[in-house]
């Protein structure tokens, strides 16, 4: 299994168990909306329940959302448009930085992708959710959530060049 991690993090941001569509300069991930249960099934440990014991109720807790953010406990943050903008230029310049280490020859055409990329990101601003990696560093990645036209199916929005990928 390969794991994309935010380069400034650290953080997991999703895995190639979902649907990964190459957008150039953006990765979309496509996940599923799922309800997640914590119920013991005590059969499945050898449990014998004794005729004359008495049950413990114990309640039951259920979590749903988008399986993307629940596999790797990415963490809700919220924006204005404003804040957003602020955060994305600086999370470019970050991006840049990088990329002048790592991979010079990308740079140009990372800022030029990055401009047009941006732009229409901020223009759908108003359909996203944005989530951080566990960690929850301002610093680092923030995916953006959105649904399909079905309305059901949830997609998540990465940034290509700030993921390094991790084999598992």
């Amino acid at each position: 299994m390969l794991v994309y991690v935010d380069i400034i993090s650290g953080d997991e941001m999703f895995s190639d168990a979902l649907k990964i569509i190459d957008k150039g300069f953006l990765i979309e991930v496509e996940g599923k909306t799922v309800t997640r249960s914590d119920v013991l099934d005590e059969s499945k440990i050898g449990a014998n329940k004794s005729a004359e014991e008495v049950e413990e109720a114990s309640e039951m807790a259920s979590v749903s959302g988008c399986d993307i953010i629940l596999n790797h406990k990415l963490q809700k943050t919220g924006f204005d448009k404003k804040q957003y903008s602020v955060y994305i230029k600086n999370y470019v310049k970050q991006l840049k930085e990088k990329l002048q280490e790592s991979n010079p020859d990308r740079v140009n055409d990372f800022m030029k992708e990055a401009q047009a990329a941006v732009s229409q990101l901020l223009k759908n601003f108003k359909n996203f959710d944005f989530y951080l990696g566990e960690s929850s560093d301002p610093e680092g990645m923030v995916g953006l959530l959105d649904y399909r036209e079905d309305g059901v199916t949830p997609y998540m929005v990465f940034f290509k060049d700030g993921l390094r990928i991790e084999k598992f």
